[in-house]
């Protein structure tokens, strides 16, 4: 008997999907084309071609009867300045990004563009479309970068590209769609032609992009379905000779879209679309989608240029968004001082932390705030009682320690505390030691709100018997959902603003307690495997330099050949600068002189580690010290954000230099200047990330800014290059 359930599992072939399935549609499989343009594989090194779009020989104007005559043709026979254009660009791999080029074919002959690029398992695709008018660089697209670049807020910007894309494009409507973390999308900014019903703020369900379709959106940036109605143009034969298997299509503009989509389209009335990917950090935030009401075709000149502002705008939100998060930083850094300063003053710093409750509660947009500590509870705005606080505590204890917990529905997450939901709907904590039951937790109380839908969310598809006849969501009518019990949704940024401040004040509670370790012992033994367990390296030493703690953190560092420190005086062996951390050592004991500084571990797993040391002596009196504390924080990551930093200003410098040394000229005068505006954008927000952002997320951040401005320049340069030899009115010969 077959297995029925491994039969129901498996994943859909391209248009035999069901709407129980179609997140598995393999859609980059799609055997088949929309017939605006012609696709060809040929065969390397002898470029014959072995796979056509049936629609070929009619299209292209060949003499061949159809695309089975196609098959075992030389591709030089279309045309020999397409074939050493391919030629010419034999080394490179082609696998990222098509190359393009404008040549003539047929009897007679007739001008096309031609967009080739390389399949994974081996073949050159060649997809031809009729050539289209000459873009003009020097006015429309320098004052779009401009106008992203000037953009001061996400909301303007997204605005402002909704604008600009219909302006270029011409599509009745342009939506600026943007996702949240669980892939939901909404339409964050709109232009549109004012006849049409508005979908400015309208959520759209994640389950009408598959996962499958985001993953390619990443890859592919520009997609266009130039009329909902068009007949595919199937591939002969279906499998390529090549591999013995579908031809992956994952980069091929003409490939056809799944039925299921086409079908969702026509369900909203669309008859043409064109979607350009906002990728930020590697990952699909967002889409620029437009929608016509009748047939539209986009040709490349266009496609290309919107993949180029795409690219600058991706970068702009990477801006915009460390810039915020910058601001949360800078309120941390401020909050910090005043315990440091409450700790020297007032031997406490609790009363520095509450001295002004907005300081705390602005950087999370919370309403209330409380701190568990030692068993007491301090708060400020809105919060639940005392005996509900520390039960929350007890929650929290269960979570998975040393991370940032947050839910925006505490009373649905955990019925005991639904009673709470007026004042503590969502909740967002972090921990301040290491010790259970201490916490820093902010709260936000429900917001009962109507989120707008485009159609019924909850009843999304209608399941036929015939896959050719499915009908995604029918109606689009706007569907509004009462939303209770919850609150405003906690934002990365808000993420990053609580481990900032979590990160602080476990930082103070720390220096707090090594003080205490000297000023109070009889409270020795508790305070002590406090500070031992924590993660940070702490030594703590008596007057005389004699060693009286090492604590985990830092044992953890040492490698297992080495003596055990007794005194201050052994540590100067355990770094790889012996001489002058003995010298710091000797300030710090004979001068009692505060040292700051850094320092290198060889560690037990044999790498170094740089350290920020910070040592202090600690007195009871004017003139009497009590003893030293020495701690130690691992700035591995900062090393690593500062190396990106440099890795990006030289590689931006180094190729805005090979670039600048070509010129010769006047569309590569152009390209240097479209390049700068590029180049501005990219540096404003290589700014704002090292202003902004964690170390820790730095460096991804700036690789992704590079390689953004890397894909524009290739962009810009192919874009200029194919304009240059439209402009000549023949096409290039082969250099």
């Amino acid at each position: 008997m077959p297995d029925i359930s491994a039969r129901a599992s498996a994943t859909p072939a391209f248009g035999q999907a069901d709407l129980s399935n179609c997140e598995r549609e393999q859609i980059h499989l799609a055997g088949s084309i929309q017939p605006h343009g012609a696709l060809l594989l040929v065969r390397e090194p002898d470029h014959v071609i072995v796979q056509a779009s049936a629609n070929a020989a009619e299209f292209l104007h060949l003499p061949h009867q159809s695309a089975d005559e196609l098959l075992g043709c030389h591709v030089g026979e279309l045309n020999g300045d397409l074939l050493a254009r391919i030629i010419d660009h034999s080394k490179q791999p082609l696998h990222v990004l098509p190359k393009a080029v404008r040549c003539r074919v047929g009897e007679p002959a007739e001008m096309f563009d031609g967009l080739f690029h390389r399949v994974p398992d081996g073949g050159l695709v060649i997809e031809l479309e009729r050539a289209g008018p000459l873009v003009d660089l020097s006015q429309d697209v320098q004052a779009a970068l401009q106008q992203i670049l000037a953009a001061p807020t996400l909301r303007t910007l997204c605005d402002e590209t909704a604008r600009i894309f219909r302006h270029l494009v011409g599509y009745d409507r342009v939506m600026v769609y943007r996702f949240d973390e669980d892939g939901h999308g909404e339409v964050f900014s709109e232009q549109r032609q004012p006849e049409l019903e508005p979908f400015l703020g309208n959520w759209y369900p994640a389950s009408d992009i598959p996962q499958i379709a985001r993953r390619l959106y990443e890859r592919t940036r520009v997609r266009v379905l130039v009329d909902v109605d068009y007949t595919p143009a199937p591939l002969v034969p279906r499998i390529s000779p090549i591999t013995g298997q579908e031809l992956d299509m994952s980069l091929c503009f003409l490939r056809s879209i799944s039925p299921i989509h086409v079908q969702y389209l026509k369900n909203m009335g669309v008859g043409a679309t064109l979607v350009v990917s906002l990728v930020v950090g590697g990952k699909l935030w967002g889409l620029v989608s437009c929608h016509h009401y009748v047939p539209r075709f986009v040709h490349f000149e266009m496609r290309a240029v919107c993949e180029l502002l795409a690219e600058a705008v991706a970068t702009r939100i990477v801006a915009l968004e460390s810039f915020v998060q910058g601001q949360s930083e800078i309120a941390v850094r401020r909050l910090e001082q005043r315990m440091i300063e409450a700790i020297s003053r007032d031997g406490d710093w609790r009363a520095a932390l509450f001295d002004s409750s907005r300081s705390l509660l602005r950087p999370l947009d919370a309403t209330g705030v409380a701190l568990l500590f030692e068993g007491q509870v301090l708060s400020a705005g809105d919060v639940p009682g005392t005996q509900h606080l520390r039960e929350i505590g007890i929650w929290l204890d269960g979570k998975p320690r040393g991370q940032v917990i947050a839910t925006a529905q505490l009373g649905i997450d955990e019925p005991e505390f639904a009673h709470l939901t007026t004042v503590a709907s969502g909740l967002i904590a972090t921990p301040v030691s290491t010790s259970p039951g201490e916490y820093l937790v902010w709260f936000r109380p429900e917001r009962i709100r109507t989120v707008t839908w485009g159609g019924d969310p909850f009843k999304p598809v209608i399941v036929g018997d015939d896959p050719s006849t499915l009908s995604p969501r029918r109606s689009f009518s706007q569907w509004h959902q009462l939303v209770e019990r919850t609150s405003e949704r906690w934002t990365p940024a808000d993420f990053t603003a609580a481990r900032l401040i979590g990160d602080t004040v476990s930082d103070v509670v720390l220096q707090f307690r090594t003080v205490r370790v000297l000023i109070a012992q009889e409270q020795l033994n508790q305070i002590r495997r406090q500070v031992r367990i924590s993660d940070q390296p702490v030594i703590i030493a008596d007057p005389n330099g004699r060693i009286l703690l090492i604590n985990e953190g830092f044992e953890r560092l040492l490698r297992p050949d080495l003596p055990h420190p007794q005194w201050i005086e052994d540590l100067p062996g355990l770094f790889t600068e012996p001489q002058e951390v003995s010298l710091k050592l000797n300030d710090l004991l004979a001068r009692s002189q505060t040292w700051r500084g850094e320092v290198r571990v060889e560690t037990a797993r044999g790498f170094v580690m740089p350290l920020l040391v910070r040592g202090d002596p600690v007195f009871s009196s004017p003139g009497r010290v009590l003893g030293f504390v020495l701690l130690f924080t691992d700035v591995t990551e900062r090393k690593t954000a500062d190396a990106a930093r440099e890795r990006f200003q030289e590689g931006i410098i180094d190729g805005h230099r090979s670039i600048t040394r070509r010129l010769d000229s006047k569309a590569d005068v152009l390209f240097q200047k479209l390049l700068s505006s590029v180049i501005e954008n990219a540096q404003l927000a290589a700014l704002e990330i090292t202003e902004g952002v964690d170390t820790a997320r730095m460096p991804a951040l700036l690789d992704g800014v590079r390689a953004s401005v890397t894909r524009a320049s290739e962009v810009l340069q192919h874009l200029i290059s194919h304009v240059e030899d439209i402009a000549g009115g023949e096409p290039r010969e082969p250099e």
